[in-house]
């Protein structure tokens, strides 16, 4: 197996696994840091839009426009740009809001000591909402590290950021339901899985046939879902802990850090 791939697979592997990161910090912290989380997510929606609209976008349109011609290839960016929103905003309109992985939550919000279905319930749907969030997501740190290793990493550490809160929601409803620490991290740990899974499939299913027309329209896709993970998700979730101009201040610093990246080691 080429090196890229084995990377690729295993930046995948840890921005997934970042879930089971939020459902500790559900277990040892008894209110939200909401200045740091409001921070982070920020950072996190800046590295991602930047990334997909400065980096990812063009890199698609290169592609297609030397593979099929130049207007073609621009209608074919378009197209798989918008694809990737309408597919990420389908998934979030089959999944009933309080399972929403893209509502943001507190630890204190959750914190009951009954222990009832419902709570459980809403745990377990949680995780099977943010599985089915992250296996497009999966895809798309995949191929980002397959085509370019510095790409990917980026990117990687930015879904691993977003990953930790979805984490939090999984686990501790589980847990106030349960009383069950291991149990609920370990729903939380398995909704994490599905990201390296998404990165598995695109393997197996898509390498084989990965030409430049292929590449392009995924990249193209990544893009659109990355900028409306970030618009519809992190940017709200961010606003709602926000203190003063935190989450800006964190949205600027991601986009900083993700320019330079860009321009020292890509």
């Amino acid at each position: 197996m080429d090196e890229n791939v084995l990377l690729a697979l295993g930046l995948t592997l840890m921005a997934g696994l970042a879930t089971g990161i939020g459902s500790l910090m559900g277990f040892f912290t008894s209110t939200t840091n909401t200045k740091f989380l409001s921070l982070s997510l920020g950072f996190s929606a800046g590295v991602m839009i930047y990334v997909s609209m400065v980096e990812i976008f063009v890199k698609a349109k290169d592609a297609l426009t030397g593979a099929i011609g130049i207007q073609a290839g621009n209608w074919a960016t378009v197209g798989g740009f918008f694809g990737g929103m309408i597919l990420i905003a389908l998934i979030d309109k089959v999944i009933p809001k309080q399972s929403n992985p893209h509502e943001g939550k507190k630890v204190e919000e959750m914190d009951s000591p009954v222990q009832n279905q419902a709570l459980l319930k809403m745990g377990t749907f949680t995780a099977l909402a943010i599985a089915i969030h992250n296996f497009p997501e999966g895809i798309a740190t995949f191929t980002s590290a397959l085509q370019d290793p510095s790409l990917g990493v980026a990117i990687a550490i930015a879904i691993a950021i977003h990953n930790i809160p979805e984490g939090i929601a999984v686990a501790v409803p589980v847990y106030f339901a349960t009383n069950n620490k291991k149990k609920a991290f370990g729903l939380s740990f398995l909704s994490g899985l599905s990201e390296p899974v998404g990165a598995i499939l695109a393997y197996l299913v898509l390498m084989p046939f990965l030409n430049d027309i292929m590449f392009g329209v995924i990249f193209a896709a990544v893009a659109g879902i990355m900028v409306f993970i970030s618009l519809d998700g992190l940017l709200p979730a961010a606003k709602k802990y926000d203190e003063g101009h935190t989450s800006i201040y964190g949205l600027i610093s991601g986009m900083i850090v993700m320019a330079v990246s860009l321009l020292l080691f890509i």
